[in-house]
């Protein structure tokens, strides 16, 4: 039996294992159907991001593999289905190349607070918003309900650049002899 202070964990696993699944499903055609179903297996994957850090708050579980891989997983599940649905045509390319370029640059900047005296960069609420809105962007998207889904992609985008903006604001502490 698992004991439960590895169930986060185990959820975190799970979450990185459906990734190459949604990736295939995806892929197989362009069929609304097999689409619905990639929805669901994101939707699924997704819930899991929510659960498993529910589940470690309420334990009081945290583990190196916890605070490396949940981040990890997370931004490979979301920027696959991205790129996903550029390539299938469902969503621009520049939007995405925005999102995901902010993405890797709070990456950076999380792991610099880390060397720099070990803050960690929690989520702020513009970036929990950020991380609804374009998860349901990319639900309704692959479900082809591009009108719905667009508005949740613009809304994701507007979230991700001002939260980029935010978390960058808050550590400039960082760069300030960058340019001088």
């Amino acid at each position: 039996m698992w004991k439960k202070e590895n169930i986060p964990n185990l959820l975190t696993v799970g979450r990185i294992v459906m990734i190459p699944i949604f990736i295939l499903v995806t892929a197989l055609t362009q069929s609304l159907f097999w689409h619905i179903i990639a929805a669901l297996i994101f939707a699924l994957a997704s819930f899991t991001d929510y659960l498993d850090g529910y589940l470690a708050r309420k334990w009081q579980v945290v583990t190196n593999f916890g605070k490396f891989a949940d981040p990890l997983a997370d931004k490979m599940l979301v920027m696959s289905a991205f790129i996903m649905l550029v390539g299938l045509k469902l969503a621009p390319a520049w939007v995405i190349a925005i999102i995901i370029c902010r993405e890797l640059a709070v990456t950076g900047l999380r792991l610099l607070l880390v060397e720099n005296g070990g803050t960690v960069l929690a989520a702020a609420m513009p970036g929990k918003i950020k991380t609804v809105t374009q998860m349901l962007a990319i639900i309704l998207l692959f479900c082809h309900l591009s009108l719905l889904g667009n508005i949740f992609l613009y809304i994701a985008l507007v979230f991700t650049i001002y939260s980029g903006y935010d978390y960058f604001k808050g550590a400039s502490y960082l760069f300030k002899d960058t340019f001088q």
